[in-house]
This record gives structure tokens, C-alpha cells and sequence, in this order.
């Protein structure tokens, strides 16, 4: 049985990351929208609110609650109701993860209203969040106990500067850009 929740639990995963990683973009561009003139503010806008439901609701949701129902079947299956330490480390970054989602669902509620209330560099910086949360997860899980718990931090905490410092970059090329 667990030959076949394991890829499914895997599959979910991908598209849950997929879905997460692609509705933030969604949003970059819904915000950037807001600096259109009309008509063509409103087109966009109507138009990525069609694409943020569809992706959200179609996949994003779904893969979320396959990846929890697939997950928790091989956690009860291989470990019952004593789970190794890596695997309660690894599952707080999921519950992080879970947030991280929640959060993105409070965001496309209020783009669906028309209320833009982050600007596109703030939706950049979030975005990087779900990388920091995919490596961190994909690590321990392959890793499992090889490394100390400090050094996966420190690794966590030097990817998470490494990509704000690279979206700073991309900011700074951006401005420099329509400058021209």
C-alpha cells in the first residue's frame, strides 16, 4: 500500500508548490495592474482574478488537502503514533507552510475585491518564503538525521538572505530599467 501513497503524497506536493508558487505571480501582476490606465486596468484585473480562482480553487486547494490526507496516511502507516524527531521538524514546516497558504487565501479574497493591499516588491519578498519552505522540507526529509538541526538553521537562514538579496537586485535592475 505505501508503494502507492508515497508517489501520490509526492505528487500532491508538487502541484501544492506549483499552485503556491504560481498565485503569488498571479498577484504580483493583479497589483501591477493598478498602475494601468483604464480600460486596460480593469481587462487585467478581471483577468487575473478568473485565473487566481481557477488556479486556487482547481488546484492549489485540492493538491493542499491530498498532500495532508496522503501524508498523515504514511505517517500513522510507517510510524503510528511515534514519529521519528525529523519528521516532527520537518512537519512544523509544513504547519509553517500551512500558514504560508492560509495567508496567500486572505490575499486572493481581497484581490477578488478589488482591494489591493500589498505592493508587488512586498508579494516578491513573500514568494520567496515557499522556496524557503521547500528546501527546508525537501532537506530534512532526505537528510533525516545526517545533520545537526543548527546547521539545517543556518542553512535555511543563508538561503532566506541569499533570495532577499537577489530580489533586492532584481528590484534595483527593475527601476534602473524604466528609468531608461
Amino acid at each position: 500500500m505505501i508503494k502507492y501513497i508515497l508517489p501520490l503524497h509526492i505528487i500532491f506536493i508538487v502541484t501544492w508548490f506549483a499552485g503556491l508558487f504560481y498565485i503569488v505571480r498571479l498577484f504580483i501582476y493583479h497589483t501591477e495592474a493598478e498602475k494601468k490606465p483604464e480600460p486596460e486596468k480593469t481587462i487585467l484585473q478581471n483577468q487575473y482574478k478568473i485565473m487566481e480562482r481557477r488556479l486556487w480553487y482547481g488546484i492549489t486547494w485540492p493538491s493542499a488537502i491530498l498532500t495532508y490526507i496522503f501524508g498523515f496516511t504514511l505517517l500513522y502507516t510507517l510510524y503510528g503514533w511515534a514519529p521519528p524527531a525529523w519528521l516532527l521538524i520537518k512537519l512544523l514546516f509544513v504547519f509553517g507552510l500551512t500558514l504560508y497558504h492560509l495567508q496567500n487565501h486572505f490575499i486572493l479574497r481581497k484581490l477578488q475585491k478589488n482591494k489591493v493591499t500589498w505592493t508587488s516588491m512586498q508579494l516578491r519578498m513573500w514568494n520567496e518564503l515557499a522556496t524557503i519552505f521547500l528546501f527546508a522540507i525537501v532537506f530534512i526529509v532526505t537528510l533525516k538525521d545526517t545533520v545537526s538541526f543548527l546547521w539545517g538553521i543556518i542553512g535555511v537562514l543563508l538561503l532566506g538572505f541569499m533570495l532577499w538579496g537577489a530580489t533586492l537586485i532584481y528590484k534595483k535592475a527593475r527601476e534602473k530599467k524604466s528609468k531608461q
